[in-house]
């Protein structure tokens, strides 16, 4: 994603830029992979790249959705078993976590469109917050696991960097100037 920031736009919309961002620096980093790949469990937690994007879908519609009254989907989460929003189960495809994490995003982005900055929901631990927190707090949730992200997908083949930046028609792998085979240069605070 090589779009400018809104530096002078409303609060609003530089807030769901910042959130734009970091998703979709999620979903560049699962490009190119496959089920095997996006599954594979590479750090004693068991985290995986498809964990992490099942968590965050379900915490756009926990955050944004419940936080503000908007019924959701059924959620992965288990008040037993503080993981299960992070583990792909055997029946989850890859198709079907992405697709969960789409919808997820498109039903928090309603939310937030409709709602005020400064209007209050109901959080799950019971705390008032207002849409201003929730996307403050799901912009730092989002760009923390997009980081995990990043890490994994670098152990999975080196790939580096929040974006392709990759010239138009060149491979995935290809390198730049003084990058490792496979990485990509990282974003530079001008071009975000």
């Amino acid at each position: 994603m090589t779009t400018k920031s809104p530096h002078t736009g409303t609060e609003k919309e530089i807030l769901l830029h910042s959130m734009e961002r970091h998703r979709a620096a999620v979903r560049w980093k699962l490009e190119g992979l496959d089920d095997e790949q996006l599954r594979r469990q590479l750090v004693p937690s068991g985290t995986s790249l498809l964990g992490l994007v099942k968590h965050l879908a379900a915490v756009e519609y926990g955050w944004f959705c419940l936080t503000f009254g908007v019924e959701t989907e059924p959620l992965p989460f288990d008040d037993d078993d503080e993981d299960a929003d992070l583990r792909v189960e055997p029946g989850e495809t890859t198709a079907d976590l992405l697709a969960f994490y789409d919808r997820a995003c498109a039903a928090a982005d309603a939310v937030i469109e409709a709602t005020d900055l400064d209007a209050t929901g109901t959080s799950w631990s019971g705390a008032e917050v207002s849409m201003r927190w929730v996307l403050v707090h799901m912009i730092e949730e989002t760009a923390r696991h997009a980081g995990h992200v990043d890490i994994l997908r670098e152990l999975l083949d080196g790939t580096t960097g929040d974006h392709n930046r990759a010239p138009a028609g060149a491979t995935a792998g290809a390198t730049s100037e003084g990058a490792t085979e496979g990485a990509t240069a990282p974003v530079s605070e001008t071009s975000a």
